[in-house]
């Protein structure tokens, strides 16, 4: 299914977009006198696709070697809603949703950096890599939420 990583990257622009809707509809709920719950399970949603969003970002910049700024910003676009889908018409259309998984070295000098070696490495063991992000953000997400929501309670 996510053979390209621009299509791993839209679905979860789009993810991300999606679990916006939701935590605003939970705000609105609550605001208009309904169940302080629904921005509990909005909150939730959006934190966990926001996460998982960060880490998608994260990993298509590695392999399709965005300059940091451009990784910083893609990450950033989460912050505001509805600016992941944006960001991705702008990253498409940049070409820098353009190519595959890097899973072979070619001629290019950069594919001998350690990162790139490792970044291949685990797109060859796809498995482990996804098990790891997951871990990774489930991780993050259970400490962000000992921590507290934003804004506190």
């Amino acid at each position: 299914m996510f053979r390209a990583p621009a299509t791993l990257y839209r679905v979860l622009a789009i993810g991300e977009v999606i679990s916006w809707t939701l935590l605003i509809a939970g705000l609105i709920v609550r605001a208009v006198g309904g169940p302080a719950v629904a921005v509990t399970i909005g909150g939730g949603i959006h934190g966990f696709v926001f996460l998982s969003y960060g880490a998608t970002a994260i990993l298509v910049a590695l392999n399709n070697r965005w300059r940091p700024g451009v990784a910083l910003l893609a990450v950033a676009s989460a912050i505001v809603p509805y600016a992941t889908l944006p960001m991705e018409v702008w990253l498409r259309r940049t070409g820098r949703l353009d190519g595959q998984w890097r899973l072979d070295e070619t001629d290019d000098p950069r594919d001998r950096r350690p990162i790139d070696r490792l970044l291949r490495w685990f797109l060859r063991h796809a498995g482990i890599l996804v098990a790891l992000i997951v871990v990774a953000v489930v991780a993050l997400y259970v400490a962000l939420l000992i921590l507290g929501p934003p804004g506190g309670r």
